[in-house]
């Protein structure tokens, strides 16, 4: 007669034998745009635990990669407060090496707060950053994106708020090496735009946050900083354009993690009009004429608002404050770049280096915003940064 320990233990391989060892068992997540709602009861565990997964289809994936897959995980809100965030998986050809595939955490530039923008859903505008992500998986290195928190999920996202990006991008790492057990502990932190700003962010936190991960180094393209400054200078600009769009985004970042500051009430009668369209369309839609790109910077707020809150709460996110400790940092700056100004990160680099952090400083002649990317020199330096530091 056969044992019930037996059968209990039969069923017990049968179950593990079903995964496939590289892979933890993490439940399969439900199809199409209900991925993105999590459990009305969030599982219990640390920040970066994963809630659920299913394999990425669409523009998001990476040609490079042996496998491409969609990650819901458990972040954690300024506020303290658990929440869901998604982002993606992606695992190099061929075979892991000694203490699993190194990593890359990639953080996005600004596409918008709309859930309908999260990249792991449309991917970037034009993919202009596949490129250079599959060069760093054709290295080797497997690469995860997070879409930061609320952007994709339930709640709003909280733009340019520093803490919650770095935990983000941190927490990402976290999750993906959860699911995949031929990850390393081994990480570069990189990112482009907002992604440059999220990535100093987790250079600073990873020490304290993820203290378990071997972060080697920080690598930021283009890195959004002194938005406080910009802020009190949008009175002067009375073209129309599209750094309108985006100033709005920030007024909508302020008022998600700061709500007692009421930054939407600095808005004009014409941006207050507009202001909903922030949470409901893309960057794209924003800058045209019918949205905030017919408004110039001037007449996006109330010429008697009092900004200095505001302000305040942009300087407590402007990442020339941070100490970074895990590991040098590499900054890459076209000097045409009409969108992160060369002034402003020719400033944020003696900040940094004040604070403590090893900086190395990259300019590149007639480079833009999103040739800091597809540059073809600077995406060189920026894969032997991540090379000289994933290899040691």
């Amino acid at each position: 007669m056969r044992s019930p320990i037996a059968g209990i233990v039969a069923a017990a391989f049968l179950c593990f034998a079903g995964t496939p060892a590289s892979q933890a068992a993490v439940d399969k997540g439900p199809a199409g745009l209900a991925f993105y709602t999590p459990p009305e009861t969030l599982p219990k565990g640390t920040h970066g635990t994963p809630i659920w997964v299913r394999g990425l289809t669409g523009k998001a994936k990476l040609t490079s990669a042996k496998s491409n897959r969609l990650l819901l995980y458990l972040g954690q809100q300024t506020s303290g407060h658990d929440t869901a965030i998604s982002g993606t998986v992606h695992v190099p050809k061929g075979k892991a090496p000694r203490g699993g595939w190194p990593i890359v955490t990639w953080a996005h530039g600004t596409i918008g707060i709309a859930d309908a923008c999260a990249p792991s859903r449309v991917g970037m505008p034009a993919q202009y950053d596949h490129k250079l992500l599959n060069t760093w998986l054709k290295a080797g290195y497997a690469v995860v994106r997070t879409d930061y928190e609320g952007l994709g999920t339930p709640t709003t996202h909280p733009y340019l708020i520093g803490v919650s990006e770095g935990r983000a991008v941190l927490d990402m790492v976290r999750g993906a090496r959860k699911l995949d057990r031929s990850l390393g502990k081994r990480v570069v932190i990189a990112g482009h735009s907002q992604g440059g700003h999220a990535a100093l962010w987790a250079g600073a936190l990873a020490g304290r946050w993820t203290p378990e991960l071997d972060v080697r180094g920080t690598l930021a393209l283009a890195p959004a900083s002194h938005l406080g400054e910009q802020a009190a200078l949008l009175g002067a600009l009375t073209a129309p354009g599209p750094l309108t769009g985006l100033a709005a985004m920030i007024v909508r970042g302020v008022d998600v993690d700061r709500p007692a500051l009421n930054a939407a009430s600095l808005l004009s009668d014409r941006a207050r009009v507009l202001f909903p369209q922030v949470d409901e369309v893309c960057l794209s839609d924003l800058t045209e004429g019918d949205s905030f790109g017919g408004l110039a910077p001037s007449e996006l707020l109330r010429p008697d608002g009092n900004l200095a809150p505001v302000i305040g709460a942009l300087n407590e996110n402007d990442p020339e404050t941070l100490k970074i400790r895990s590991g040098p940092v590499q900054i890459e700056q076209g000097t045409t770049d009409t969108t992160v100004l060369p002034l402003f990160t020719n400033q944020l680099v003696p900040k940094l280096k004040a604070g403590g952090a090893n900086v190395t400083y990259k300019t590149y002649t007639g480079v833009d915003h999103a040739g800091a990317v597809l540059n073809s020199r600077a995406a060189a330096d920026a894969t032997k940064f991540v090379r000289s530091r994933l290899s040691r």
